[in-house]
């Protein structure tokens, strides 16, 4: 039986199935499953004391009658530790809570607190995408990790939740040993069950019968913090140094306050977008552009905080942070942005010019004028 036609069993089906070779089999006759894949659509782990070629890893499903919780995002379930994954409503943009498949890593801390990653697959059929987790097999060297695939090219996508940030991506790629918090790759791009395991491939995914196909693009990679939408085209985390790295170019923009004008708006870019797990910071670095109204900031990097309105603009020796508004041009190695006020304050020394209360313009600090060279 090929792989695509065993995963569409339903579970009566499957239970009907496994009775019947049970009955016809002989003890020496042990049952035979694909090698190392979960399927997305496996509801139940197999019976007490029922052979099993490889581990695999069991999805849970909600007990009957169980209410659904007051938040429509689904449960976490620490993959890792227990190895296990879970069915449970997910809310896609249209707002129709849905079911799907959805893991979490836990990774400990610095400072000795757990922080969270969600992975999230919004979809619920094999038209718009997959979820296998391929765990190792009995050939492969003790301690080999667990490779998951999550593939999803409806609105919702494949969602991951890493600090204050929802990512979106129709792609991602989940490596993770016992006890870690991983690798994972996000990117535009599909994947697809096969029927066979291609003949001559040793790879984890290809002796699962499972295909990827990363493309990444520019502007699919969507990051959402508060108000604040962001586009790049890659995501690389790795729990080496807990840092989850968006790659650019990266545009985005942040929507008005309540009550506020479109030329409220601010817009922007840079080359990368950094978010440190374990400080639960977001950094856009790299050239970074801040726009709003007459107003343009650039730094080489910039902590920015939507829940906080405020943005850190750090500049380095040879490259001060600068701000210019109309003839006020303030330049200095911190900047703090008030993002709803769309004013700056500089934290330490500054050098620039400054509009006079004639309208005119007079130097200030103890580097006057309107370069910020450092």
């Amino acid at each position: 039986m090929t792989v695509r036609a065993w995963r569409r069993l339903t579970l009566s089906g499957v239970l009907l199935l496994g009775l019947a070779l049970a009955q016809q089999s002989s003890p020496q006759s042990p049952s035979v499953q694909q090698p190392g894949l979960v399927p997305a659509e496996q509801t139940s782990a197999p019976a007490a004391g029922q052979p099993t070629a490889d581990p695999v890893m069991p999805i849970e499903s909600p007990a009957p009658g169980d209410s659904a919780p007051a938040d429509p995002a689904p449960a976490d379930v620490p993959l890792g530790a227990d190895q296990s994954a879970t069915d449970s409503p997910v809310t896609d943009p249209s707002g129709d809570a849905q079911e799907g498949a959805n893991v979490t890593l836990t990774r400990k801390a610095k400072d000795g607190k757990e922080r969270v990653i969600r992975i999230v697959r919004t979809g619920l059929t094999d038209d718009t995408g997959i979820f296998a987790s391929c765990t190792p097999q009995d050939s492969d060297p003790a301690g080999s990790p667990t490779v998951s695939v999550f593939s999803e090219t409806g609105p919702g996508g494949i969602q991951i939740t890493v600090d204050k940030n929802l990512i979106r991506a129709p792609l991602a790629l989940v490596t993770q040993q016992e006890g870690g918090d991983g690798h994972i790759e996000m990117s535009a791009g599909t994947a697809r069950f096969l029927d066979n395991p291609p003949e001559g491939k040793t790879d984890r995914l290809s002796r699962c019968a499972v295909q990827a196909d990363p493309k990444p693009a520019p502007d699919t990679v969507f990051v959402t913090q508060g108000r604040t939408s962001l586009q790049g085209q890659t995501l690389v985390y790795d729990e080496s140094d807990g840092v989850a790295r968006i790659g650019g170019p990266i545009t985005f923009e942040r929507a008005p306050a309540p009550g506020k004008s479109e030329a409220d708006r601010l817009t922007g870019n840079s080359e990368r977008i950094e978010v440190d797990v374990d400080k639960e910071t977001t950094t856009l670095a790299g050239k970074v552009v801040l726009k709003n109204g007459a107003r343009t900031s650039t730094a080489d990097r910039v902590e920015y905080d939507d829940a906080a309105n405020v943005a850190v603009l750090r500049g380095m020796p040879g490259a001060l942070a600068q701000s210019v508004n109309g003839q006020e041009i303030i330049c200095a190695m911190i900047i703090r942005y008030n993002l709803d006020l769309n004013t700056v304050t500089a934290v330490d020394k500054i050098s620039g010019q400054f509009p006079d209360g004639e309208g005119g313009a007079s130097a200030a600090g103890d580097a006057p004028g309107a370069g910020c060279s450092g």
